[in-house]
């Protein structure tokens, strides 16, 4: 059921969406060449903690997982994309990191991911990045009143396909209020003027993610982490939004956090 909050429960879903922003610009600052994934979750652990936060990924195990999850971050390194699952790796030099991080305080989630290179970085791996960055971009701007869910998904498209990467859209972005994954469904490719229509009081993630060569995805033994089929690398980009009357409130926004 796809349920529209007041602008009253848009304000009390602040808290979440500025602590995650917050938590994921720390992290981000925090993880080098040298760090551990299971240091970086550790963290993810204490600063949750800190803020009487809720973790959505500890106890999650929905079917497309081997639950429960029992880390509090997704951590997904170079081919992996999607639901890395923190485990005893020490980041090296060039690698391409994903921190996707979702929590509820006083009720309210707020979920968002950022990808980025820790060392020095591959020019192919910044303009991967950067494609997912300008999608996500472009699908926040035509989220307005009046546009469905089509205009987002075919605005996050139109970015990729120019670049020339392949989509997947097995995994895409999602409701988001008193539950981590909700209605609707917001696929990163679709047609314009299609689907569910944007009403203001609708609170959506949207991840654009894409892999450099390939659309599919395997999953790892873990039964969680999904790498890319041929082993090119993969980036994540994602926001938890609101829309409104006056446009699209990007309630984890980070780009004041530096």
């Amino acid at each position: 059921m796809i349920e529209l909050r007041t602008p009253a429960e848009i304000e009390a879903m602040r808290p979440a969406g500025r602590f995650v922003a917050e938590a994921l610009a720390a992290l981000r600052a925090e993880t080098k060449v040298g760090t551990n994934l299971l240091t970086i979750d550790k963290r993810a652990h204490e600063l949750i903690r800190k803020a009487g936060a809720e973790s959505c990924y500890i106890d999650y195990a929905p079917s497309f997982g081997s639950g429960p999850f029992g880390k509090v971050i997704c951590t997904s390194v170079n081919d992996a994309v999607l639901h890395g699952l923190p485990h005893d790796y020490t980041l090296r030099d060039g690698d391409l990191v994903s921190l996707d991080f979702a929590v509820s305080i006083d009720g309210w989630v707020a979920d968002s991911a950022v990808s980025f290179v820790v060392g020095t970085p591959r020019d192919e791996d910044l303009a991967l990045i950067e494609t997912t960055e300008r999608a996500l971009d472009a699908a926040i701007a035509a989220a307005t009143v009046g546009n469905r869910i089509g205009d987002l998904s075919a605005a996050i498209a139109a970015v990729a396909h120019g670049d020339g990467y392949e989509i997947n859209t097995d995994f895409g972005g999602h409701g988001v209020g008193h539950i981590m994954h909700g209605d609707p469904h917001v696929p990163n490719d679709g047609r314009p003027g299609r689907g569910y229509p944007l009403r203001e009081g609708l609170v959506i993630a949207i991840e654009p993610w894409f892999l450099a060569t390939t659309d599919e995805l395997v999953t790892d033994p873990d039964g969680w982490t999904l790498r890319s089929a041929d082993g090119s690398r993969g980036a994540h980009s994602e926001h938890t939004i609101a829309i409104t009357a006056n446009g699209p409130i990007v309630l984890t926004d980070r780009s004041h956090l530096g």
